[in-house]
């Protein structure tokens, strides 16, 4: 069993938001792989179904960004999966919008959902996929993260949430180092 966690904010006021880049790709996932994202359970909504040949639980965590550790702990264990079975997508100011960074393991870079990951699992060596939002020339990176996309962003995200949605594909199917070597020397508005 493989859990995907795709991390964001709850309700329509945080919907389409940057912050909620991790929803809106296990959301892809899910999507691509009719997994209906219906149960609730784990302090969160969830689906569980076949993702590239692998039996996977996607959940998407219904607390706050802050507090998604509760969540992701509920499920690694009930579900019993191995650190390497864990699979956490989420924003990255650090990356532009339309690169990725696969990590098998790794600290939680100053992001407070993984942050509070971190703190509950008691562990750091589980798979993390970064989709870049990019970071604000100048103003408040808060009302950045919690912004919608821009006109001229929401025209390329169809194809980051692609990207994103193939490269957790990848790790699914073919291990975090395949996918590593694959997605992360991609940007994506090199090739349009």
């Amino acid at each position: 069993m493989k859990l995907l966690v795709g991390l964001g904010n709850p309700g329509d006021k945080y919907a389409g938001t940057r912050h909620n880049a991790g929803f809106l790709v296990a959301e892809r996932l899910a999507e691509r792989h009719q997994i209906a994202l219906k149960k609730k359970g784990y302090l969160g909504v969830y689906g569980v179904g076949r993702a590239v040949g692998e039996e996977t639980t996607i959940l998407l965590p219904q607390a706050f960004m802050n507090r998604s550790g509760g969540s992701v702990n509920a499920a690694y264990q009930s579900l019993g999966v191995t650190p390497g079975d864990l699979i956490v997508i989420y924003d990255d100011l650090d990356l532009p919008l339309g690169r990725l960074r696969i990590r098998p393991d790794g600290g939680h870079g100053g992001h407070n959902g993984m942050r509070d990951i971190v703190a509950l699992l008691g562990r750091t060596d589980f798979v993390r996929l970064k989709v870049g939002i990019g970071r604000p020339e100048r103003g408040d990176v808060t009302s950045h993260v919690l912004g919608r996309f821009s006109a001229e962003e929401k025209k390329i995200l169809p194809q980051v949430l692609d990207l994103a949605a193939d490269a957790a594909e990848c790790i699914l199917a073919e291990g975090v180092t395949e996918a590593m070597n694959r997605f992360n020397n991609t940007n994506l508005l090199d090739s349009l």
